[in-house]
């Protein structure tokens, strides 16, 4: 069964099988000890951590081993918040940041920080004079991902480091989708990544924290690990997070170019084969394994389970796979289609032959969702309005949700005349994305969104 979400958790590496089954004989005993297993078990942690450091770009006591990416984001914000409270408690962040970014954004603002979030373009890319423009005097630091997590776009992360050390704030980069794919800019003042990611074990994370930087570890103080990271250190599967690290980086270069190869066949074909569907993400300045894309009438929660059942794990930052009815925050962020949201990250060594079978099962998968779900037929023209038709039109799609408030809009908007509107009153989150990417995608105009006794009124008025 072909797995598709490599930007979830890629497959451990064969490396990082070898290397944990060796630490586990070798590797057990406390490093902190002066005896023979704790000193077998120190030099293990040291070459580890040297091997790290080296394939980060930094110094080994820079590089703290945490027991996870996210522990290592929370750590480096909370730390360099508190190392530069003097200054300040002003936190820049981008609005497609990873969750633990803006969870510790949340906590702090809650204790009485402020929070800035730089808004992306319609391709997810922050822009480095956005960032300037948001810095302060008492901004305390800044934080941009290397690379997006959903839709895989890359950011320029040696410009917005340049525009963040004239401003002599420093910069922590999330870098966890991107790292074994290759070095991160040149800037940075700390660096936060995830074993897991690259092929690594799970619950290993890494904190990068340059010399000068100020930054005071929060939290009960600890003698392991420079005290940053409290507890004992999962010896094994540090080492083979570091193994595994090295393997991969030494891997990619090929590697990036036969993936990057057959994400181009899925942007390419995609389109071509499902209609009305939106590829979102940079097309060039992007991850070489990782492509999304949104589907017209599908409901995203029963799109998966139709690919699972065909065969192809894959994910999704749809709203209609949540419980919550809240589309993926950056997918909102963009400004693009959120409903029938698919993302498909290809491991290492994924076979051509699985790709293309992907993209004989998705028109088909895609066409019986939307069959299900009584949506119009893709790109029809819209039928000519009698002359007696209403100037206006109100769909009650009030406790339904994505993509049925779009299906409805879909069904009507050719019943009132060009110039006439329809207004959708919806109460699921959703359609306050959806329904004006709709209108991008079928070029209608959207009118905006008014006040309802109950949820919004999204109101379209028709141009072709």
């Amino acid at each position: 069964m072909p797995y598709f979400d490599a930007a979830s958790s890629a497959p451990l590496h064969p490396v990082a099988r070898q290397a944990l089954l060796a630490a586990l004989d070798e590797g057990w005993a406390d490093p902190a000890r002066l005896y023979r297993e704790g000193r077998r078990a120190r030099l293990l942690l040291d070459a580890a951590r040297e091997a790290a450091a080296e394939t980060v770009g930094c110094r080994p006591d820079e590089l703290t081993f945490t027991p996870s990416g996210t522990r290592a984001v929370h750590s480096g914000i909370s730390g360099a918040l508190a190392g530069r409270r003097r200054v300040g408690r002003h936190l820049v962040v981008s609005s497609v940041e990873h969750s633990s970014v803006l969870h510790s954004a949340a906590a702090h603002e809650a204790q009485g920080g402020s929070v800035f979030e730089v808004a992306v373009d319609r391709s997810g890319t922050v822009s480095a004079a956005a960032y300037a423009d948001a810095l302060r005097e008492d901004t305390a630091l800044a934080c941009l991902q290397s690379a997006n997590h959903e839709v895989g776009t890359e950011q320029p992360v040696a410009e917005v480091a340049e525009v963040c050390r004239a401003a002599g704030v420093p910069l922590l980069v999330d870098a966890a989708q991107s790292l074994g794919w290759g070095p991160v800019p040149d800037g940075w003042s700390l660096l936060a990544a995830s074993a897991h990611k690259w092929g690594g074990p799970s619950g290993i994370g890494l904190l990068a924290v340059r010399k000068g930087v100020r930054f005071a570890a929060q939290g009960p103080a600890d003698e392991r690990e420079s005290g940053r990271a409290a507890g004992f250190e999962n010896l094994p599967a540090i080492v083979a997070a570091a193994a595994s690290l090295r393997a991969v980086r030494a891997e990619a270069a090929a590697e990036s170019v036969r993936l990057r190869a057959l994400v181009d066949r899925i942007r390419a074909r995609v389109p071509q084969s499902v209609p009305d569907v939106e590829v979102v993400g940079d097309p060039v300045r992007r991850l070489p394994h990782l492509v999304t894309f949104s589907c017209l009438y599908v409901d995203g929660e029963t799109l998966l389970h139709e690919l699972d059942r065909a065969g192809f794990s894959v994910s999704s930052g749809s709203s209609c796979t949540s419980s919550t009815l809240i589309p993926s925050h950056v997918l909102k962020a963009m400004g693009v289609l959120s409903e029938g949201n698919v993302r498909v990250s290809l491991p290492a060594g994924t076979a051509d032959e699985d790709v293309d079978r992907f993209l004989d099962v998705l028109p088909r998968v895609v066409a019986e969702v939307r069959e299900r779900l009584g949506a119009p037929v893709p790109a029809a023209p819209s039928p000519s309005p009698s002359p007696a038709a209403a100037a206006s039109l109100v769909v009650d799609a009030l406790g339904r949700r994505c993509p049925i408030p779009v299906i409805e809009l879909a069904k009507v908007i050719g019943e009132v005349p060009p110039g006439g509107t329809v207004t959708v009153l919806s109460d699921d989150e959703a359609a306050r994305l959806d329904i004006p990417a709709w209108c991008t995608m079928r070029e209608q105009e959207y009118v905006g969104e008014e006040p309802a006794d109950r949820g919004s009124a999204y109101v379209v008025r028709r141009l072709v």
